[in-house]
């Protein structure tokens, strides 16, 4: 079984940074991808960042060049920087992992998400 446990969320002000962290434990034999995701209550989850075991990221249009996702794989964590936070971030931010144990069976966890509030 795959637990993810994040950290770092809280309140801010806006310009302000805050980074968040999620690290995953448990029987993982290989870790293909690690995502955040925010958790809007209109549509659901809504992507934020992921990176890819390649290294390779992807980013929400309204996050690029304030937020930097990155990883330690040796440590199984995935790191969200988030920089010139406005109002409009506010919500509950989601760790995803996505990859295989060690029977080799596919796995797809989420965490319980932090939150993050920005005033103006």
């Amino acid at each position: 079984q795959v637990q993810l446990v994040e950290s770092g969320g809280g309140s801010v002000q806006a310009g302000g940074s805050l980074r968040l962290s999620c690290t995953a434990s448990g029987s993982i034999f290989n870790i293909d991808a690690m995502y955040w995701y925010r958790q809007n209550s209109g549509t659901g989850r809504d992507l934020v960042a992921g990176i890819l075991s390649g290294g390779d990221t992807e980013y929400a249009d309204s996050v690029k060049a304030r937020f930097t996702i990155s990883r330690d794989s040796a440590r199984k964590t995935v790191f969200l920087q988030m920089n010139s936070l406005k109002s409009e971030d506010t919500d509950v931010y989601v760790c995803g992992v996505r990859g295989t144990d060690y029977s080799k069976r596919r796995f797809a966890v989420w965490g319980q998400g932090t939150q993050v509030t920005v005033s103006s």
